[in-house]
């Protein structure tokens, strides 16, 4: 899997920039156990380079985007992270090892609370799970270094800009369901001013509202 990453990468080096992902990121996808991420009936093809659902409407997007996503980030050891979108935790799993803490949001109760006692059983013990509206982000915690949203957003939602720390970076594919979506990366210099750049075309599943409060902590 992680031979295949870094060849999509050199082929798609001159959108991304990125000829190849950093090997810390790799390093730390080939650790994650992506079949304990996957229904039953998907886990034959759960390190297959392809999203695979996950139920709810949902899916676990490919290996190859996940990596590239996270290595847009420049994730340090100190650093606090916002995610918007849990699914199955897959992606919580991968910054847990990367940063201090990892706080994410998922709309979807059944998958929240199916998440939770994922990360103990496997033992990510930084990540905390919300119930919630991603779109208006988790105050408590903020400013974050850097927030990753895994569901496509018909805007970039101004309260995860306002929740991003000076210096931060936020990566969140932007677009329609069944068009063309791009994935934005945001850079908020040390002054706060915003720095933004398409990275790639995507087909992420849409960014679910609907909850106006995030008051159901798991």
């Amino acid at each position: 899997m992680i031979r295949t990453i870094q060849d999509i990468a050199k082929q798609t080096a001159y959108e991304t920039g990125r000829e190849e992902l950093s090997q810390r990121v790799l390093d730390t996808m080939a650790k994650i156990p992506r079949h304990e991420f996957v229904p039953d009936s998907q886990k034959p093809c759960a390190y297959d380079n392809r999203p695979l659902s996950i139920g709810h409407g949902q899916t676990i997007s490919q290996p190859y985007i996940v990596a590239l996503m996270t290595d847009l980030l420049d994730l340090e050891l100190t650093d606090i992270v916002l995610e918007i979108g849990t699914g199955s935790g897959y992606q919580a799993a991968i910054l847990s090892k990367l940063v201090k803490q990892v706080y994410t949001i998922e709309i979807i109760e059944a998958l929240g609370k199916e998440a939770q006692p994922r990360f103990q059983i496997l033992d990510y013990q930084n990540i905390e799970v919300k119930i919630g509206d991603g779109y208006l982000g988790w105050q408590e915690h903020a400013p974050y270094d850097a927030i990753i949203v895994t569901a496509a957003g018909m805007d970039i939602p101004p309260p995860l800009v306002s929740q991003l720390k000076n210096g931060g970076r936020l990566i969140i594919p932007v677009g329609e369901r069944f068009q063309v979506q791009s994935l934005m990366l945001i850079e908020k210099n040390l002054e706060g001013q915003l720095q933004s750049r398409k990275v790639l075309p995507v087909a992420f599943v849409p960014l679910t509202r609907g909850r106006e409060t995030l008051n159901d902590q798991i």
